[in-house]
């Protein structure tokens, strides 16, 4: 990142749904004295507005495109990309070819020619990348990172990555953009790429092989009718039976999701609580993928969306031993009105302040409590339990440690190696994007083959 130290940097935000909150709320708080917004960049003015009001002043405010009028006239330091996935490489190439730093959220691009446009741009520019991927920053992940690099378990000759959505989270990509691969590049893309990053950073590898299997098998017009259910309303909220549809989402209930989106319908159009039983899904609900590295090692890797419970299970193989990591994220997902259950939850549960699920936890205790556990077993050795520090926040303690690192960087060096650049995010999208390629076509894709990399 370009050094502004002793000033106040200038920030401008592009897409200022949901995903900016982490961010701006940052910037009108704890690192008010680090940054200032200079500009917003979004279709919609009542979700400027909203922001606004969290900043406590107003920003310049731009649409889409004039995005490069926002960069000549406002000269930003930074340019945070919060914006639908498949738009994050309009935006990094613009703001990096006018010397500015990126903050991207993950995913990077969506595309191999995206991915190539970024890297282009990037050559040329004064201006640095960052890519968000909080998961680095939690304290169990960390943890993992620094037995593999210190030779625990030898040489990592396999890995098993098991990560599991549940009926609230999952579904929720199935009622917005997300639902469009297009805009998304599906799960493999969107979500799957914090997954993949995490394996490349705990090894300190690089994929170079990837085969995919999948599809959409639970959410989708299709799938609702193959297991009798009957016609649906497009969307939920105001619909008639939505306080007892589970996997519906009332957008008046959660004034955040309201205020963001419902009341920002005129502006643009974009639906958030469109109904996950029907037609247009290009985005698929169960995936699976094998990546081979350039070690040799290789990781098997799953995602379903439709779970009871959500969370991930990982499973180290190495030439010494074996590390297990187990984390629960929410045990289940309790049934409407059920005893002890005001509300439903309605986003990602390990989501920060303001966007957090609605739902307590059911009075009768979890058999399958929140929580971790970190296993070590070398050779000959019975498995012993690893103490791990004890996150405080969303995403498992990563992202107050992952804001400190974007807005206020000490300079000191970090022996985890936490703070992840374009050559990450690029290596993260592009399995899968590689992992997307191979759906298409039933076969393996060599990394190198599809960003023409020789």
């Amino acid at each position: 990142m370009s050094d502004t130290a002793g000033s106040r940097r200038r920030y401008a935000v592009v897409g200022v749904g949901h995903r900016a909150a982490m961010y701006v709320e940052a910037l009108a708080s704890e690192y008010a004295d680090d940054g200032e917004v200079v500009a917003w960049c979004d279709p919609s003015p009542t979700r400027m507005s909203y922001y606004d009001a969290v900043l406590g002043y107003a920003p310049a405010r731009y649409p889409p495109e004039r995005f490069d009028d926002l960069l000549r006239e406002r000269r930003p330091d930074a340019v945070v990309v919060t914006s639908p996935d498949a738009t994050h490489h309009r935006y990094a190439v613009a703001a990096l070819r006018a010397g500015c730093d990126v903050v991207v959220e993950k995913p990077l691009t969506t595309t191999a020619e995206g991915a190539r446009a970024i890297a282009e741009a990037a050559r040329d520019s004064v201006g640095g990348v960052v890519v968000t991927f909080n998961y680095r920053y939690s304290p169990r992940n960390g943890e993992v990172r620094r037995l593999i690099a210190g030779g625990a378990i030898g040489d990592v000759t396999s890995v098993h990555f098991e990560w599991v959505l549940d009926t609230v989270h999952g579904a929720d990509y199935f009622r917005r953009w997300h639902r469009d691969k297009a805009h998304s590049g599906g799960l493999l893309v969107h979500k799957a790429s914090h997954h993949f990053d995490m394996v490349h950073w705990w090894l300190g590898d690089v994929p170079r092989t990837v085969f995919a299997l999948g599809g959409l098998r639970f959410y989708g017009a299709e799938n609702a009718a193959a297991r009798g259910l009957g016609p649906r309303p497009e969307r939920s909220t105001g619909a008639p039976g939505t306080g007892t549809d589970p996997f519906a989402l009332d957008l008046r209930a959660d004034d955040v999701l309201r205020r963001l989106y419902l009341e920002a319908e005129p502006d643009d159009g974009y639906l958030r609580d469109r109904d996950v039983f029907s037609g247009g899904i290009t985005t698929e609900d169960n995936l699976s993928v094998v990546v081979g590295y350039r070690s040799g090692a290789s990781m098997s890797y799953s995602l379903n969306a439709h779970s009871p419970w959500e969370g991930y299970r990982v499973a180290v193989n190495g030439t010494a031993g074996r590390l297990e990591l187990d984390v629960v994220e929410r045990g289940h997902v309790p049934p409407v009105g059920a005893a002890g259950v005001v509300g439903r939850p309605v986003v990602d549960p390990s989501a920060g302040p303001g966007r957090a699920a609605t739902a307590d936890r059911p009075t009768a205790p979890d058999p399958r409590p929140p929580g971790e556990r970190l296993l070590l077993q070398p050779h000959w050795s019975p498995a012993r339990l690893v103490d791990v520090p004890r996150g405080e926040g969303a995403h498992g303690g990563g992202d107050a440690h992952l804001l400190a690192d974007v807005f206020r960087p000490s300079g000191v060096e970090d022996p985890l190696g936490r703070r992840a650049g374009l050559r990450d995010g690029l290596l993260a999208a592009g399995v899968g994007i590689a992992a997307n390629r191979s759906l298409d076509t039933g076969r393996a894709v060599r990394l190198a083959d599809l960003f023409q990399e020789g």
